[in-house]
């Protein structure tokens, strides 16, 4: 499954100025996304907003988003929740068409154990007409999936072909990266590290920079990939202010900043998140102008 190698961008969903959905700001997004070059696009991710739309309007984001991709990039459909049931009944009713995975983030809010956490995914697994990438991202979830229940996961199920790895933690990273099945993906789910995180053994990088940065982000991941790290090193430096200022004020109110800044959609977005202070908004606009 060496397709999902490379620059993968969560996308945010653009909202007009009352909330609804501006499906011509997601389309310009999407154009402005595969002409910078990155591999694949992820629809309705956490960055997607995904929490705050009705069942609706995700069968909506998902129809369009397939339509406006045509098949010019693979595409990734974020299907996740903490009740099981609930969960692989939304799986089991998705329409595929278009897509070429499903990236699904641990139980969030009830905090099960590990054993939990797999048996999750087994029901996600038995149930899944793609294959699933896992997204394990405990500041959000409450609870990491350890590199054993991982490494278990992707023994037990050939569907299960790689994980979103934003726990932040290198000692976790060690392990998986040392015993997964040598096909199994690791993926970066944090931009700042996703240069380390290659050097490591990851296979590229889920990026929230990226809809705003996709082709200085995409080519510092290729260079990576082809292990010309000093190459990447003057980008992924030129990207460290940008980076964390994406994320300084919450994801996704930073890159929705700058992707007003391009002109690309506006920076509304769905309570309860809200958008960046001026403060923030004029620091992005400045860093900008000095990303190479």
């Amino acid at each position: 499954m060496n397709k999902f190698h490379g620059t993968g961008v969560a996308m945010v969903t653009p909202f007009q100025a009352d909330g609804q959905v501006d499906y011509d700001a997601l389309q310009k997004l999407i154009d402005s996304l595969i002409d910078g070059g990155v591999e694949y696009l992820v629809s309705l991710g956490t960055t997607g907003e995904s929490a705050t739309l009705s069942k609706e309007e995700k069968k909506q984001v998902f129809a369009f988003t397939a339509k406006a991709v045509n098949k010019r990039v693979l595409l990734v459909a974020g299907i996740a929740g903490n009740n099981t049931m609930e969960t692989v009944a939304e799986i089991k009713a998705f329409d595929t068409t278009g897509y070429d995975a499903i990236l699904s983030a641990s139980p969030h809010y009830n905090k099960p154990t590990q054993e939990g956490i797999y048996q999750h995914y087994k029901a996600i697994a038995e149930a899944a007409p793609l294959p699933v990438i896992l997204y394990n991202v405990p500041s959000r979830t409450g609870t990491s999936v350890s590199a054993e229940t991982t490494v278990r996961l992707a023994n037990d199920f050939k569907n299960i072909i790689g994980i979103k790895e934003a726990s932040g933690s290198f000692d976790l990273l060690n392990q998986l990266l040392r015993d997964k099945p040598e096909d199994f993906m690791v993926i970066s789910g944090d931009d700042p590290i996703s240069l380390q995180m290659i050097a490591m053994g990851a296979v590229g990088v889920i990026s929230v920079v990226g809809n705003a940065l996709p082709q200085q982000f995409s080519t510092m991941i290729r260079k990576c990939l082809a292990g010309d790290f000093k190459g990447a090193q003057a980008s992924h430096y030129s990207m460290v202010e940008f980076t964390r200022l994406m994320f300084i004020e919450g994801n996704p109110a930073g890159v929705k900043s700058a992707l007003k800044a391009l002109g690309i959609c506006g920076d509304t977005l769905r309570l309860p998140l809200v958008p960046v202070s001026a403060t923030t908004a004029d620091k992005i606009k400045e860093q900008l102008a000095m990303v190479k």
